[in-house]
């Protein structure tokens, strides 16, 4: 196609201009002729109308043709371009940004999703086991601690007792054989199993205090001496080393549990003058809740946390519990069947190897705990 500067294609302009002129005033004639008087001012006005825009294509096109205006338009359109082309790159560029920002904060929301699916099917599986997603009591020790995210593997709860009973409670009676007021540690474990971080009440009986971590260590699936390690640590009751060696095969959490707890029971065994608790005497109510066999769990104590696990209502708290045997003795004043057994330590045979070991482990507790980081009540 010639160009538009081409003297070829200025002439076939120019020509065909030319000729629809001449072709319009013939038509402007031939209608005249057969319309008269009309015709003729159509005529006339079709060809001013055909000169008027020959004349403006024309103006039009000669301006085109000046190379300022040229030039002018060849910047239009290569600033048009070069504009066009920035917006495409920052437009690129933002969408780059995007999918980044979007990339990281899928990988963001992919694990908090699996995290929080993990979790859910932690507490479903713990549900199905009739544990609640909050609860301490009748919870794998392990899982206590680990929601602690504290560097102490102990559960709050038995520091919170411990603390209570050295600085209030040494000299109470009976602490670890007296049962305590039942309500008192029933509101207790509800209020620990929705927040295992609580205070004790002030106030609160040093003997309710003992009876509340008596209560958790006989609420743990596995006792702090495991299942599996029982014959090896009743074997070596008589001898101190080779005690300090068979507990140093107890998981972390169940070792410095019970060096803390055994640590309580010694200091309360040094006021038994005043407290009528040496360590013969905890040994006895201790080694069933400290050791004890697959099959001889303490049951009893299940009455303080079974169905528990939410706030009470006064209703709740006010209505009589399923007692177990070992605790179905009457109020004061209460009609009893004088026929009825009373059988003790839930109708199982006393474990006189597990009482041995925990007065040894009361008893010889600095020579055997002497690797850990033994506890210290000032």
């Amino acid at each position: 196609m010639p160009s538009a500067d081409s003297p070829q294609w200025q002439e076939k302009a120019s020509g065909f201009f030319s000729s629809s002129g001449v072709k319009l005033k013939q038509a402007g004639q031939t209608a005249g002729t057969l319309v008269g008087e009309v015709a003729k001012d159509a005529k006339g006005n079709v060809s001013d109308a055909a000169e008027r825009v020959g004349s403006m294509v024309k103006s039009r096109w000669a301006i085109l043709q000046q190379p300022s205006t040229r030039h002018a338009v060849q910047e239009r359109l290569i600033s048009a371009a070069a504009t066009t082309g920035m917006f495409l790159r920052r437009g690129l560029s933002e969408t780059k940004d995007k999918v980044s920002v979007g990339k990281v904060k899928v990988e963001e929301a992919a694990k908090k999703t699996a995290q929080k699916s993990k979790t859910i099917l932690t507490d479903i599986e713990r549900w199905q086991k009739g544990v609640a997603s909050t609860d301490v009591f009748g919870v794998p020790i392990e899982v206590n601690v680990q929601r602690q995210y504290h560097s102490r593997p102990i559960p709050y709860i038995l520091v919170r007792c411990a603390d209570h009973l050295i600085l209030s409670g040494l000299n109470s009676q009976y602490l670890f054989k007296a049962e305590g007021d039942k309500k008192v540690i029933q509101q207790l474990v509800s209020t620990y199993n929705q927040d295992f971080n609580a205070s004790l009440p002030e106030g609160v009986n040093p003997v309710d205090v003992a009876a509340l971590a008596k209560c958790y260590l006989a609420s743990l699936p596995e006792p702090l001496t495991t299942f599996y390690l029982y014959n090896e640590i009743k074997g070596a009751r008589s001898s101190i080393h080779a005690m300090r060696n068979v507990l140093k095969k107890l998981p972390s959490v169940n070792y410095m549990t019970l060096e803390f707890i055994t640590a309580l029971l010694l200091r309360i065994s040094q006021k038994s003058l005043l407290n009528k608790m040496d360590a013969h005497s905890l040994a006895m109510e201790m080694a069933p809740i400290l050791m004890w066999q697959k099959g001889r769990k303490p049951e009893s104590y299940r009455q303080y946390w079974n169905n528990q696990s939410r706030s009470p209502s006064k209703k709740n708290m006010e209505q009589a519990l399923a007692y177990s045997e070992w605790d179905m003795l009457a109020e004061d004043g209460e009609d009893t069947d004088a026929s009825s057994q009373i059988p003790l330590d839930d109708g199982m045979p006393i474990d006189f190897s597990a009482m041995e070991v925990v007065q040894c482990l009361i008893e010889q507790h600095n020579a055997i705990f002497t690797d850990a980081n033994e506890t210290v009540w000032r």
